[in-house]
């Protein structure tokens, strides 16, 4: 391959020769070259990707007008005036750049723009034509909600953006974009409120982001691993969402948003504990309503890691916690099955891990009906074959379920995995083991941070202010204040005083009757 020169050469047939010598002859590159009728000499040429671009505005907005430029403009102006007229009168296009490096000009090509060079002008015009197929606005896949919006995120960054535009219509919305990826060269911007962001912590992210140096950002998941706290933990330090209205939540108390071209996928930093308890649908609905699906979500969190360790602890060695008859029932089913309580969990427990992954990777029209008619056939046949009792059946299902409930698929993950190591502390030691990992578990998550946030804020440190949207949620006139470890100290007061709603003495629709 030649050398790349630092700027554009003079001519464009040189600079066309280039571009194609750089991608390769690929077949997507086209290139259109205009000159006065009967003259040989080319005097523009426009170079664009075809799958990369809108074809009706390069068409409509670029290629028409220059194909409607007259013989005598061609002839009669020099390389600067024809620039000039280029710039200024003939392209549609909204956005317009002028670039003068090789770069530049590879760079801006590959994001979809349309190059127009000017024979002999060592400067280029840099239309904004991104375009090509794309898949629109639909309705989130893995975090849908009964109440609330049914917008989620694309793979576009430009339509994400605009999503969180929509519903933050403020100037003080910033967005910082960079460039990931020696080889992808991946679009990631960080989005935040001014002024309620803490700017400690946006800088922290942006310097973070700054020293990744990697080939390439396929997905939000490798900027989550490049620049979380802590890499050896279960937990999750980032939230990741694909719905707007969750992502511009989460700005409007302070945190910041990165998204990454490609996934729809957004994630959110920094991030409590609580936060993976909470879902979108929570503040659509009554408090009282809400408040109770998230006690019921931290004690499905609950059973799906301690109850296959309960049932081995108690079925082996703490049998005195059992009552009779129930004891009775659970010795009757063990008595033909060959193996410990330990080896029945895991066997079902992977059992249940292998149909779970197979559902996911099925083809969509029949993956459901595997997992379920393959859990409901291997339960029912593994019971009356003898090798696990119906008990087991019962608590691994319901451990399952309870699993499911967690709106966060990072920290149902998380308990799955804690899931695993309480089974074997609960079949070696009994509930002291049991008791002795959770103590460990707390006091791992103690020391775990958020981009310096404390992860159990604000159970751990303790802030009774903070306690209003944890394990239930206050009315939304209670809840007056931001976060304050996350927002800026002077934008914690986010809503007036006396919102509390004060009906009337008298009946208003009656009121005039008493005349």
């Amino acid at each position: 391959m030649k050398k790349k020169p630092t700027r554009i050469p003079n001519t464009i047939q040189e600079t066309a020769s280039w571009i194609q010598d750089q991608l390769g002859a690929s077949p997507d590159i086209i290139l259109r070259a205009y000159s006065a009728e009967g003259a040989g000499a080319e005097r523009v040429v426009l170079v664009y990707i075809d799958s990369l671009v809108d074809n009706d505005t390069v068409n409509s907005k670029i290629v028409r007008p220059i194909q409607e430029l007259s013989e005598e403009a061609f002839e009669r102006f020099d390389e600067r005036g024809l620039y000039a007229l280029m710039k200024d009168r003939i392209l549609g296009v909204g956005s317009i750049a002028e670039i003068d490096t090789f770069d530049h000009v590879i760079q801006s090509l590959l994001e979809g723009n349309t190059i127009i060079l000017v024979d002999g002008y060592q400067t280029a015009l840099a239309a904004q034509t991104a375009g090509g197929d794309e898949r629109g606005v639909e309705e989130p896949t893995s975090q849908t909600v009964i109440r609330g919006p049914k917008e989620g995120f694309t793979e576009n960054i430009k339509t994400n953006m605009s999503l969180l535009r929509r519903r933050i219509k403020s100037p003080k919305l910033r967005f910082v974009q960079q460039k990931i990826g020696e080889v992808t060269q991946t679009s990631v911007v960080i989005v935040y409120l001014d002024g309620i962001a803490n700017q400690k912590i946006v800088k922290e992210i942006t310097r973070r982001l700054s020293t990744i140096d990697t080939d390439s950002i396929l997905e939000s998941g490798y900027i989550e691993e490049f620049i979380q706290d802590r890499t050896y933990t279960p937990f999750p330090t980032l939230q990741n969402s694909e719905r707007p209205d969750g992502i511009a939540a989460g700005i409007l108390e302070g945190q910041i948003a990165i998204i990454v071209d490609g996934t729809p996928f957004v994630l959110l930093a920094p991030v409590t504990f609580n936060r993976f308890f909470q879902s979108s649908e929570d503040y659509y609905q009554r408090f009282d309503i809400a408040s109770f699906l998230r006690l019921i979500r931290y004690g499905s969190f609950l059973a799906s890691m301690l109850l296959p360790s309960l049932y081995i602890a108690i079925t082996t060695f703490h049998q005195e916690m059992i009552p009779t008859t129930l004891l009775i029932s659970l010795a009757a089913q063990r008595e033909g099955t060959p193996f410990p309580a330990i080896v029945e969990a895991f066997i079902m427990e992977i059992t249940f891990e292998v149909l779970r992954e197979a559902g996911v990777r099925m083809p969509r029209a029949i993956g459901s009906a595997i997992s379920i008619v393959g859990a409901l056939v291997l339960g029912q046949a593994a019971v009356q074959a003898g090798l696990v009792s119906a008990a087991m059946v019962i608590v691994v299902s319901f451990t399952a379920i309870a699993n499911f409930v967690i709106p966060s698929m990072n920290m149902a993950a998380a308990s799955r995995l804690i899931r695993f190591g309480l089974m074997i502390l609960g079949g070696t030691f009994g509930l002291f083991g049991i008791m002795s990992g959770l103590m460990f578990m707390l006091i791992h998550m103690a020391g775990l941070r958020s981009f310096g946030i404390p992860y159990l804020l604000p159970v751990s440190p303790l802030s009774i202010n903070n306690l209003k949207d944890v394990f239930i949620r206050a009315p939304w006139w209670r809840m007056s204040k931001r976060p304050t470890l996350v927002s800026e100290p002077e934008a914690e007061t986010r809503q007036g005083k006396s919102q509390k709603p004060e009906p009337p003495n008298t009946d208003p629709a009656h009121e005039g009757d008493r005349g």
